[in-house]
């Protein structure tokens, strides 16, 4: 009779595991930009001095040269509920005229923060300059 329970639980187990029902881990996607790289932007700047701040748009809109859309989105509950976020900025004379829209501020940080909590300790550690160690 255990034997026939193990049978029954085994997979139920693994479709709740693989539907997702269980833990879906959170998903970022598109630009995450640093908050003092945004808070340095100020109008005059050059597309190239921009790009240099936020690094290239996310979407590049070949209708609308003068404007760049820095989007990002955010999936963080098991329902699947999606945030999106956009950053517009318009441009006249390839130089920064004006911004409006929002992002997501503390994103890449707190991403930092948690990295080594979910992916482990990946990044090279540095050699003790006494031992060489």
């Amino acid at each position: 009779m255990p034997s026939f329970r193990l049978l029954l639980i085994a997979p139920l187990s693994l479709a709740l595991a693989g539907c997702g029902i269980l833990y879906k881990q959170p998903i970022y996607q598109g630009n995450l930009m640093e908050k003092e790289a945004v808070d340095q932007l100020r109008p005059g700047l050059s597309k190239q001095q921009v790009a240099g701040l936020l690094g290239t748009p996310s979407v590049a809109d070949p209708f609308h040269a003068q404007r760049w859309d820095y989007s990002a989105s955010q999936r963080t509950n098991r329902r699947g509920d999606v945030e999106i976020k956009t950053l517009t900025l318009h441009f006249e004379n390839d130089s920064l005229a004006r911004w409006e829209g929002d992002y997501f501020p503390e994103q890449d940080e707190e991403l930092a923060r948690n990295s080594i909590r979910q992916f482990g300790p990946n990044l090279v550690k540095e050699k003790d300059k006494r031992g060489g160690r």
